[in-house]
């Protein structure tokens, strides 16, 4: 096996540039995703996760739809504003990410190799919608993030990919923060246009 400490590295710590800067709303987190993303399409490939690898191929077009709607969408092309969903959205939201995970684990059970087929759709129909919700700046995004990232250290445990692992509780720790963050600026926000 192609020996990728070097490699997983590199995504590592360009995936906490990227969640630090999230956190702090700067759209150049959307470099550092695009990039660190670059490497993990490749990386979880060669461990035979292939819904995680198919995932960060969409977290690089996200990076670039991510960056558009921070710097240039909205109304005024200014980018957009923080934002909450109703609990229909959530509830239609979640219905969605278990309803696709079911059927991609049962295709990927009976059709391939894969390891934790059904844990390994989960975090990434889970992924796939949360990334959107990032892109759009809705804040609850980081309660989904704090689910998906405490699921997906089991899942790279088990893969042998610790500095992942390792990625992920930090990730965990950090939605818990982004959260309040991103809560106390909506509020702030809606209390200044109102």
């Amino acid at each position: 096996m192609f020996d990728w400490i070097g490699l997983e590295t590199i995504a590592v710590l360009l995936s906490i540039a990227y969640i630090l800067l999230a956190m702090r709303e700067n759209s150049l987190c959307w470099y550092c995703a695009f990039f660190s993303t670059a490497i993990y399409v490749w990386i979880f490939g060669d461990v035979s996760l292939y819904m995680e690898s198919a995932l960060n191929g969409y977290y690089m077009a996200m990076a670039v739809y991510g960056w558009y709607q921070w710097r240039r969408g909205g109304q005024a092309s200014q980018g957009i504003k923080l934002s909450c969903w109703n609990i229909k959205q959530h509830l239609g939201t979640i219905a969605l990410v278990v309803l696709l995970s079911v059927i991609s684990g049962y295709l990927l059970s009976q059709n391939t190799d894969a390891k934790l087929p059904y844990i390994d759709s989960f975090t990434t129909w889970g992924s796939v919608i949360t990334t959107f919700m990032v892109a759009r700046k809705i804040v609850e995004n980081w309660l989904y993030w704090i689910v998906i990232d405490a699921v997906s250290i089991f899942l790279y445990i088990d893969r042998g990919l610790y500095q992942t692992a390792g990625l992920f509780v930090l990730y965990l720790i950090l939605a818990v923060i982004g959260f309040i963050a991103w809560r106390k600026t909506y509020l702030e926000q809606s209390t200044a246009s109102s």
